[in-house]
């Protein structure tokens, strides 16, 4: 016979109606540096269509595994993680949720490049030429 298994947080009188105040505060999945702000602020600008905000995601790849993903988003899909940071609204692929959560995402401009930077907890390992990264997901029970 199966047993069920039943959380604490999910039992009792409280689970259904508990005040926002008791719940525990849910993390911010990515929050932006002020120049990656600007400079998404800056393409969006420059977008040929209107756009509801850029998506971020992961996708298997490379060879250190997976590799991060930005495409514009004409429209908020139901399941998008909504982020409104400095002035931007950034949407999370809920598939990549718990690969990205707790990241920070940077715009860096160096002598020959120029370009988005993740600063990732959950990131174990990167490919030597930095296309790609080997990512963790992230403990949610801590």
């Amino acid at each position: 016979m199966a047993q069920e298994i039943v959380s604490p947080e999910t039992t009792g009188p409280q689970s259904a109606s508990r005040p926002a105040a008791t719940r525990r505060p849910r993390p911010q999945v990515i929050r932006l540096t002020d120049a990656a702000a600007a400079r998404l602020k800056q393409i969006m600008a420059k977008a040929e269509t209107p756009i509801a905000g850029v998506r971020i995601g992961v996708k298997n790849g490379g060879c250190a595994g997976m590799s991060y993903t930005m495409e514009y988003a004409a429209a908020v899909a139901p399941t998008d993680e909504v982020i409104e940071d400095k002035g931007v609204r950034v949407l999370v692929d809920p598939k990549a949720v718990l690969f990205l959560l707790g990241t920070e995402m940077d715009f860096k401009t160096e002598k020959l490049s120029a370009g988005f930077v993740f600063s990732n907890p959950n990131q174990v390992s990167a490919c030597g030429c930095g296309e790609s990264v080997q990512i963790t997901p992230a403990d949610t029970e801590a």
